[in-house]
């Protein structure tokens, strides 16, 4: 049973998605009772936070048991005692997987409320603080600094800055301890930074991760490590990540490059690109190149100077490309209410498709193209694979490694031998459950392995290689 409500979708959103997942292919393999029970589970999946945290260790400058026994020692200060355990990932070897606890029923809701906006109640849901511009509203009561407080998510938007009292949608997030009162949260000099309610018990328990171990750690989630490890970048090479921004999986790629060759991480807009070099300097990494540059132009027709670093790239400049394309993001937990346009969605499918013809040609014969996305449209998905293979014959379809996912999903017309070689997380491929210390205590370690595997982001990965023409 959710805890939450099931994700909502404007209503033309809803409609499109229902066509998706009662495609009849999947409706013929698995029954219409079937096909509709994992939608609808899917559904419930989103608006919960995965199972685990995710930590990337940066293999670069420390090791993954020195990071696990800092982690540990943080969460028990953190947690006050309660021990939760820090796991290694058995095919996943410069991750750690912290179990997240919730959701805990039992909490008293108090009579001050803070009401914040979406994203940062999603950001509470997976460990955060609230920070003072997350926060729309308080009630009249909250008057001073240290007076205890409820926090509630307004999930569709709609709460006006400043009010005194909400009565929309709103979903409880947990306690915490109001660090200013509602006078200087709403300051007429302007926004204040900093922190706005400390989260004393929140619904779901997650280690908060402010200036914790920063040059030695990288939150992601699971399926966005798994991506760089299917690259499989060489030290030497010269690697190209398409659509970078923040820098996760550039940083990932040097690093399992031992920061030897050349990472090419671009990304169109500047501020994010500025993100990228920022999380390369805090990981000391050296090997990777920032760019602010729109992918879809990143091919050069004309002669290049030998000194010119950046783009526009000669044809065949790369030995690897990873293009994690721009996407609907349906697939982000968690996520109450999902607020794209029909239009908006569908608009991502010839954007993919402009971005993949670019790196086919951007990519050296004998080289490696991975094409992944956070969502989990089909026609964001198997229907590029199915169609990248009928435009370019030069590419073939290859095993990944690890497969942790499941496989490809039926609609595009793939083969069950082509749906076998992709590798498409879904969250409904588990069932809904809680996790109290009691039921983790009891736990073996290889059960907890395989729910973090599966109950993680929705994402889909697909791994091309260009055969060398004869």
């Amino acid at each position: 049973m959710s805890f939450f409500p099931k994700i909502s979708f404007q209503c033309e959103v809803q409609e499109y998605l229902t066509k998706v997942f009662r495609n009849n292919e999947l409706i013929t393999a698995l029954g219409a009772q079937e096909a509709e029970n994992k939608y609808q589970s899917l559904l419930s999946r989103l608006s919960h936070p995965p199972s685990f945290t995710t930590v990337r260790v940066n293999t670069h400058l420390t090791s993954v048991k020195h990071v696990k026994k800092l982690l540990f020692e943080e969460i028990q200060k953190q947690f006050k005692g309660l021990c939760v355990p820090v796991l290694e990932h058995p095919k996943l070897q410069d991750i750690l997987l912290i179990p997240v606890i919730g959701p805990r029923r039992d909490l008293k809701k108090h009579p001050s409320e803070v009401i914040v906006g979406a994203q940062c109640g999603y950001a509470v849901l997976r460990g955060a603080h609230v920070y003072v511009p997350g926060i729309v509203s308080t009630s009249r009561s909250v008057v001073k600094a240290g007076d205890l407080v409820s926090v509630y998510v307004d999930i569709e938007g709609k709460c006006k800055r400043g009010a005194k009292e909400f009565e929309g949608v709103k979903v409880f997030l947990g306690n915490g301890i109001s660090e200013l009162s509602r006078s200087e949260i709403f300051s007429s000099s302007g926004p204040l930074k900093g922190l706005g309610v400390r989260m004393i018990e929140p619904v779901y328990l997650s280690p908060s991760f402010d200036n914790v171990l920063p040059s030695h750690l990288f939150l992601q989630n699971l399926p966005s490590v798994v991506v760089s490890h299917i690259l499989n970048p060489q030290p030497g090479e010269k690697i190209l990540d398409m659509c970078a921004a923040p820098g996760g999986k550039a940083t990932h790629l040097a690093t399992l490059m031992h920061d030897r060759g050349e990472v090419i991480a671009m990304d169109r807009i500047a501020n994010k690109v500025k993100k990228i070099k920022l999380n390369a300097e805090l990981l000391q990494l050296n090997c990777i190149k920032a760019f602010c540059y729109d992918g879809t132009k990143a091919l050069s027709v004309e002669k290049r100077e030998d000194e010119q670093e950046g783009p526009p790239f000669l044809p065949e400049s790369f030995d690897r490309i990873l293009l994690d394309a721009p996407c609907s993001g349906m697939g982000q937990r968690p996520n109450m209410a999902y607020s794209s346009t029909l239009k908006e969605v569908t608009s991502y499918q010839p954007l993919q498709r402009k971005l993949f013809t670019v790196a086919v040609k951007l990519l050296k014969p004998g080289g490696v193209l991975v094409y992944s996305t956070c969502t989990i449209t089909i026609s964001e998905n198997e229907e590029q694979v199915a169609w990248a293979l009928k435009r370019f014959p030069c590419l073939q379809l290859h095993p990944q490694e690890p497969h942790i996912g499941g496989e490809g999903m039926k609609g595009a017309g793939l083969s069950l031998d082509q749906l076998k070689l992709l590798q498409r997380f879904d969250p409904a491929a588990v069932t809904l459950q809680g996790m109290d210390i009691n039921s983790l205590q009891d736990s073996r370690e290889d059960d907890l392995i395989s729910l973090a595997n599966k109950d993680c982001i929705g994402f889909f990965i697909a791994k091309f290689i260009k055969l060398k023409s004869k």
